[in-house]
């Protein structure tokens, strides 16, 4: 609630003193916490694609997270909404006169953007939506129409998902510098929001732990495959982010070097820099131990060194637009007034649901495999050798191997 009421309020103030800087501040705090849902969204759709069995006790915060996005999402959407012709020089643009901007026809017109922000909302919605509902009608009920029904909105929701989420980066935050073009930054939005949701989920996982909450059904590889899965976005961002300046610069076309031209002046180059040693080459080689990954008192701060790195990321691909000579240090304060308003309010949300429903599948098929259980083979029931509930009734959650 502080956060919501003290961001909020320097949000008002900060409006009322540059509506252009705010306009930007917030963007750069609401593509920050779309990549993040979005990411959320992603490793439920992914979970239900590879019928994975480690990531059930972890699903239902992912799924809580990916429900932000309608309809809280999509109500801090309205400033950039009403503040488009302010952030995008597109709109103030005539397309007969610039080619760049007659190229990108019908997408770069005011109707179809805001047609398209609808559509991607209305998606996000729908499959957030829906994956949720089954996931607790699957509490209920226990049925296997509810994981058929998830996995089919998964199916069809994996291509969906990849066609708003490049939309969605290219026309809230490519679009503020309409003249470039890259066919990647869809994909690099989408390795950066995956990375910092691992991180978020991993914090979150061991909060609810240590609560009580999931500490009987998690096991060691939890943690093991978060922090596994957070090493290859790692570097699968890298690869990324390199692929496309790679190219671009090869290229020499200055239709598309002017933008990495102009992130290399004034305190850009510095801000460059840390995203080189910060987002890849830290936590790379912080994350190359197997033992790392289970030792909480480095990944818990590497997890919200991610969360910096992956604002400083967004901050240099929307900020310069504005402030082409360098990071502007005065308005820092509205940076953060923005992101802990969003915070605050998504923070306040999340944990709502988390209160209203079961902190994880209660009756998924692959739980008892989550826990490092093992049901004994159907052979072995018929004969009569145990009783299976015994065994899971008696045998702890395993955890061996985790270093504090």
């Amino acid at each position: 609630m502080f956060l919501m009421l003290g961001g909020g309020a320097l949000c008002l103030l900060g409006g009322l003193l540059n509506a252009r800087q705010f306009a930007f501040s917030w963007l750069l705090s609401f593509m920050f916490f779309l990549s993040l849902c979005l990411g959320a969204l992603f490793l439920v759709i992914a979970h239900h694609l590879f019928d994975a069995g480690w990531s059930v006790p972890i699903r239902r915060s992912c799924e809580h997270i990916a429900s932000l996005l309608f309809p809280c999402m999509a109500l801090l959407f309205i400033p950039i909404a009403f503040l488009a012709k302010t952030l995008y020089g597109w709109m103030r643009a005539n397309p007969r006169l610039e080619h760049a901007l007659a190229a990108k026809e019908p997408l770069f017109t005011r109707p179809m953007f805001y047609l398209v922000s609808a559509f991607c909302f209305l998606v996000w919605w729908l499959l957030s939506n829906r994956l949720s509902y089954w996931s607790l009608q699957q509490d209920e009920t226990g049925a296997a129409k509810a994981t058929y029904r998830m996995r089919f909105f998964s199916a069809v929701g994996i291509f969906l998902f990849a066609l708003t989420f490049t939309l969605a980066a290219v026309l809230w935050m490519m679009g503020l510098q309409y003249q470039w073009y890259s066919t990647m930054y869809g994909v690099y939005y989408y390795a950066g929001g995956v990375w910092v949701a691992l991180a978020t989920v991993y914090v979150l996982t061991l909060a609810l732990e240590r609560q009580g909450v999931l500490a009987e059904v998690l096991h060691a590889q939890q943690y093991y495959f978060l922090g596994s899965l957070l090493f290859a976005f790692t570097v699968f961002y890298a690869y990324i982010h390199f692929a496309q300046y790679f190219i671009i610069w090869n290229g020499n076309m200055p239709d598309e070097t002017f933008w990495y031209v102009l992130r290399e002046k004034g305190t850009w180059w510095h801000v460059g820099m840390v995203i080189i040693f910060g987002h890849f080459f830290l936590p790379f080689l912080a994350l190359l131990r197997i033992d790392v990954k289970h030792t909480f008192s480095i990944m818990i701060p590497l997890c919200f060194w991610c969360w910096l790195m992956h604002w400083v990321d967004l901050a240099f691909n929307i900020i310069p637009a504005l402030h082409p000579n360098g990071f502007a240090l005065g308005w820092l304060w509205l940076d953060a007034a923005c992101f802990a308003f969003m915070a605050g309010l998504l923070s306040r949300v999340f944990l709502k649901k988390l209160a209203r429903h079961a902190p994880y599948p209660l009756k998924d098929p692959r739980l008892i495999e989550a826990m490092g259980l093992h049901p004994p083979l159907p052979a072995q029931v018929l004969g009569g050798e145990f009783d299976p509930t015994d065994e899971l009734r008696d045998a702890p959650p395993q955890f061996g191997g985790r270093n504090e």
